[in-house]
């Protein structure tokens, strides 16, 4: 029986030690292959606020890699909090995370999912750019440049 046995457990022993040299790998190449998200924020934009102390924040995060992701938190200097809204059925309410598929973009945009910026330490004026700083699941943090537009801005879609 111990022969049987053996070249199994040889077998066994071999696989996993391959799986663990290829794992580990992959992970430091960084290309698509390792199963990673690969993560880029672009069209960002913030509407000059007009009263109070919030603003909105909007962009699209793009997601070129093989694994989901989540943006989880937003951190920014000119804010205390800055909050994860969705909204469903035209009313917003706020989340602990929004998903970012693989291959898959998130959009947050007037009207939809969007980034809340509470209790403004100063209010940004038009022609100004807000640091943003994306926090996500799995992936490291993004610096993103949120130029400050004006209140009524709609940005062209090409649709």
């Amino acid at each position: 029986m111990r022969r049987r046995f053996g070249p199994a457990a040889l077998a066994i022993a071999g696989a996993l030690a391959l799986a663990g040299c290829g794992g580990s790998d992959s992970a430091d190449s960084g290309d698509n292959s390792s199963g990673k998200a690969e993560l880029s924020a672009g069209s960002a934009y913030m509407p000059q606020p007009v009263s109070g102390d919030m603003a909105a924040g909007f962009l699209t995060v793009t997601n070129k890699g093989a694994a989901p992701d989540e943006l989880t938190s937003v951190t920014s200097d000119i804010a205390r909090q800055v909050t994860v809204h969705e909204t469903v059925d035209g009313a917003m309410q706020e989340v602990k995370s929004l998903k970012i598929p693989a291959g898959g973009r998130l959009e947050l945009k007037s009207g939809g999912d969007h980034l809340m910026f509470e209790q403004l330490k100063s209010k940004p004026k038009e022609g100004q750019t807000v640091s943003v700083e994306l926090h996500f699941a799995h992936s490291g943090p993004v610096k993103v440049e949120m130029p400050v537009k004006p209140a009524t801005y709609t940005p062209k879609t090409g649709h």
